[in-house]
């Protein structure tokens, strides 16, 4: 069986269980380097209580664990479903090279796990969203960034 294939079937095996053991919606997902899984997740919201815990998240931390950095360059990831804007997010910020995905966000919708209202309000000016947002003490908050710019012993990320 072709590689990518069989990840992506264990991704879907991920999901399974999880509908099977009731720890979170129907999505898994895994991360691999050369050709192994160093990474895998369920979706784990409503088991752990923790509303970022989507399968994705829960396998890009154990990936990360396993190697041992939080940069996941050279790494693919393979999800059941394709990924919430968090999710797509942390894929970006753990610097993964490719993704692969199942089932597609309408799909997901239909299921009523719909994050269009997300995107559309990504695409709306900040008074108009339905979260209100407040800006405050942006001057103390900016001293800190200008503390890291100058530290010469920083990790950057």
């Amino acid at each position: 069986m072709q590689d990518n294939k069989k990840f992506m079937l264990e991704a879907i095996k991920l999901a399974g269980e999880n509908v099977e053991h009731n720890h979170g919606g129907p999505f898994g997902a895994v991360i691999v380097k050369e050709g192994k899984i160093i990474g895998k997740g369920g979706n784990k919201v409503t088991v752990t209580n923790d509303p970022t815990a989507h399968a994705e998240i829960v396998a890009i931390r154990e990936a990360s664990k396993n190697l041992g950095t939080f940069d996941l360059s050279g790494c693919e990831i393979y999800t059941s479903c394709e990924p919430c804007p968090m999710c797509l997010g942390a894929i970006y910020w753990a610097r993964i090279g490719k993704l692969y995905y199942a089932a597609t966000k309408e799909d997901a919708a239909k299921a009523e796990f719909d994050d269009s209202f997300i995107y559309a309000e990504f695409a709306k000016p900040k008074t108009e969203r339905k979260l209100q947002s407040v800006q405050m003490l942006r001057e103390e908050a900016v001293k800190v960034f200008e503390k890291w710019i100058s530290k010469e012993d920083k990790i950057q990320y």
